[in-house]
């Protein structure tokens, strides 16, 4: 039996987009296609979404993924087992917050006496942000924090990407770039701009059915979000870049752009930690940054030198990067000693 894309994708609850990107990748490849072109998935490519998609969830970037698979240190027995024990977790919430509430509802019938901290206990259960971040993350955190001030702000971005969807407004227009700039400027200060943050948001914004219920927000808005926020960059950059630059960086600007928050939240973290940029983690780090750069700027040191003239000189390219300062001079630091290693290893 096989399985058209937009139907897997439509299954697997992602966008027909990452199917492609996963192929340019050699992460997934269809294993035929049909006499119209269209791309086919067996049982077996199935199975392997399945694990890609897992590991995914737990963290790993693209690149880690395709190597865990490579080397077959999992089986698709023991990944299932991993979910397995992860769903266990999340039925243990879910329950006892069900038995919680059934508790309140027969106290209430039987007119029983409930007191202050019975209700607390509940409101503590009801909250998903509890399974998903500490006490002392949640402190740090708007999106938990300031919740029902938030619920508006995002709610009418949320019917403002609803309207320019069912309207069909293009990806290039300036109402989706202005709007796409206003919601990663806003994802970006609600994340209390840390990248990790972003990261388990979107873990839990895949996983809890109820989150997805609160927002509204559906994988092809965010899909619609993620290009038209590019538009906006990809706007810019032609004013720096040749033709025949530009349209190298727009044939492969989206081809890797999922990695970048998983990759920025590992930068924060070596910059908080304090690690040496001259660490073998940290030229990986470095290298791994290199490698996403390249990947849609091309590895002309020319071209490269104007997409930094561009970022110095733009303010908008910076939004929606979460990289800090800190976080930037602390790159800077390893880029450096990775290009001087480099360079006295061609001397």
């Amino acid at each position: 039996m096989l399985i058209q894309v937009g139907e897997l994708a439509k299954r697997a609850g992602i966008t027909v987009r990452t199917l492609h990107h996963y192929e340019q990748t050699g992460l997934l490849l269809p294993s035929a296609r049909s006499a119209a072109g269209y791309r086919l998935y067996n049982l077996a490519d199935v199975q392997r979404l399945h694990m890609i998609q897992a590991l995914a969830k737990a963290g790993l970037e693209l690149a880690e993924i395709r190597d865990f698979l490579e080397k077959d240190s999992l089986s698709l027995s023991e990944l299932l087992e991993a979910q397995i024990r992860l769903l266990d977790k999340q039925v243990r919430s879910i329950t006892t917050l069900r038995d919680r509430l059934v508790d309140l509802r027969t106290g209430l019938d039987t007119h029983e006496d409930l007191d202050l901290e019975s209700w607390l206990q509940t409101l503590e259960l009801m909250n998903m942000y509890d399974r998903w971040f500490s006490k002392e993350e949640l402190q740090q955190l708007p999106f938990a924090q300031h919740k029902e001030a938030l619920a508006d702000i995002w709610a009418a971005l949320v019917q403002e990407a609803k309207s320019l969807l069912e309207n069909d407004v293009a990806v290039t227009d300036p109402r989706a770039r202005d709007l796409a700039t206003r919601w990663m400027a806003r994802l970006e200060k609600d994340t209390a701009g840390k990248p990790e943050f972003l990261t388990r948001l979107n873990e839990m914004h895949s996983v809890e059915p109820q989150m997805r219920e609160q927002t509204g927000i559906t994988a092809e808005m965010m899909d619609y979000i993620t290009r038209a926020f590019a538009e906006s960059k990809l706007s810019i950059w032609q004013n720096y870049l040749t033709p025949e630059e530009m349209a190298f960086t727009r044939a492969h600007y989206f081809d890797r752009m999922m990695e970048w928050p998983p990759l920025v939240a590992k930068l924060h973290q070596a910059q908080t930690e304090d690690l040496d940029p001259a660490s073998d983690a940290a030229q990986q780090l470095a290298e791994n940054w290199l490698a996403l750069f390249q990947s849609y700027a091309g590895t002309s040191p020319v071209t490269q030198q104007k997409f930094r003239q561009a970022m110095q000189q733009e303010p908008h390219l910076m939004k929606g990067t979460w990289m800090t300062p800190a976080v930037l001079e602390w790159l800077q630091q390893a880029i450096g000693i990775m290009m001087q290693r480099r360079m006295s290893q061609i001397r």
